[in-house]
């Protein structure tokens, strides 16, 4: 083990590092798709109280043992874990976990550098709609190309990281983000000003009871309760890392306040973007996951200067997105770092070829493997990868810490409170033990086991 451990070199640093990890294809690729299936803001609404009184408790707790413990996910259960206990086990799966979202977030992430790619030499521009929709169809069948961009994806991951904690992911991180944010404004302006974007507007701020009963209330609170914590990617240490990298000047409640506002605020004002957009040139808002690839594409063809704000756009995915697989990298580097003494060049080595490795199976899924559909019919590589780590390690991981941090045979409550308000800011109640061990695994428990009904439901139809 290293003698002495990186430490990041602003609180600046850390938030914004943190709310990156946050910020990533779940804020602006999956929230607006999903909010437009679910009735728009009566969705929203309910979102946003799961992310305060379920997501938010589990992000402290996770800052919290990072911090206390000084050490990415293996070494912190380690660390805190009573003596005789096998919490630490936990670790390997976490870690596990953040490889599998790598599988198939780097693939995802590649379709992002292409498209700012395409939009920039002019490749998307004057095409019809037929030609836009074929030009995606093409990039999946074609496993060479999404090899290229996948390895792209992966290699610009561990080049920032490489650079260093301060220097290469902090630094970079900064100017990505305010990148992000700086995009995400300047098109949701000219999202909202376009002639008929009032009723986007109308359908994303107005709740439309309607819509939610037709889908159903419990498959609507389900799709919300999931979303608040696969926006987070709570449960497999990605937020922990960090929390190791701070100082104990602040309160930890008062920074996942922060983390999580921006991260919110990123989900909604790309709400702002789409669906006043989608409105303005009457295309439907619930189309899905090719909502991004080919609807839009489309719609920006037909606005006045749609070459530069369909730049733009994907130049927002593509930082959502990175912001996301430098967070998760520098996870895996740390990793190998605290619990193996490597150097950071080393462990970079290792993990790039790891992930690159393990990255082709999800491209090899559009094309080569598209036979393969281990969840039913119609269903691919990527979408197991999703469904371990979203319907799997992302709630059994959010009950884990919740469990270590309030029970007398984990770290413990008085340990967790003491790290937790320790500084300035705001603290967390003592009085929610309770509802930290008993309501909250509870109800994602719940979420756990849905997860699975709905699934195999579908595998047996």
């Amino acid at each position: 083990m290293p003698k002495e451990r990186e430490s990041l070199g602003s609180r600046l640093g850390f938030i914004l590092l943190s709310a990156g990890c946050a910020i990533g294809l779940g804020n602006v690729w999956r929230f607006p798709f999903i909010t437009g299936r679910y009735g728009g803001a009566a969705f929203v609404l309910m979102y946003l109280v799961f992310i305060v009184c379920f997501a938010m408790p589990v992000m402290v707790m996770e800052f919290a043992v990072g911090r206390a413990s000084r050490q990415s996910i293996i070494g912190s259960f380690k660390t805190l874990q009573p003596k005789g206990t096998g919490w630490s086990v936990f670790g390997y799966f976490g870690l596990a976990g953040n490889y599998v979202l790598m599988m198939f977030y780097t693939t995802v992430t590649g379709w992002m550098l292409a498209y700012t790619w395409r939009n920039v030499s002019g490749m998307l521009e004057g095409l019809t709609p037929d030609e836009v929709g074929a030009a995606f169809g093409g990039m999946l069948a074609d496993p060479v190309g999404l090899t290229f961009w996948m390895f792209l994806a992966v290699a610009l991951g561990f080049l920032v990281c490489g650079g260093g904690l301060q220097k290469g992911v902090e630094r970079i991180t900064k100017y990505m983000m305010s990148g992000l944010f700086l995009i995400l404004i300047v098109l949701a302006v000219r999202s909202v000003t376009l002639p008929g974007a009032e009723k986007g507007l109308d359908f994303y701020i107005k709740p439309n009871m309607e819509r939610l009963l037709q889908n159903g209330v419990w498959e609507t609170v389900y799709a919300a309760l999931g979303q608040s914590f696969f926006t987070l990617s709570l449960g497999i240490g990605s937020m922990a890392i960090f929390g190791s990298y701070i100082n104990k000047d602040r309160s930890l409640l008062g920074e996942a306040v922060v983390v999580t506002t921006l991260d919110t605020c990123v989900a909604l004002f790309a709400g702002l973007i789409i669906f006043p957009a989608c409105f303005a040139y009457g295309i439907e808002p619930n189309a899905g996951p090719g909502l991004i690839f080919v609807t839009l594409p489309n719609m920006f063809n037909s606005m006045p200067q749609g070459r530069i704000w369909s730049t733009l756009f994907f130049l927002f995915m593509t930082f959502a997105a990175m912001s996301t697989v430098i967070a998760v990298f520098e996870l895996l580097i740390a990793s190998f770092i605290d619990n193996l003494g490597w150097s950071r060049k080393k462990s970079c080595w290792f993990n790039f070829t790891a992930v690159f490795v393990l990255s082709i199976p999800c491209v090899l899924g559009f094309n080569l493997w598209s036979g393969f559909a281990p969840l039913g019919a119609g269903t691919i590589v990527l979408d197991l990868e999703d469904f371990i780590v979203s319907n799997n390690l992302l709630p059994l991981g959010s009950i884990i810490y919740l469990l270590f941090c309030s029970s007398r045979w984990g770290w413990g409550w008085d340990n967790f409170i003491k790290e937790a308000n320790i500084g300035r800011g705001p603290k967390v109640p003592e009085g929610l033990r309770l509802y930290c061990a008993y309501f909250l695994p509870l109800v994602i428990g719940v979420l756990f086991v849905y997860g699975y009904v709905d699934i195999f439901s579908k595998f047996f139809k």
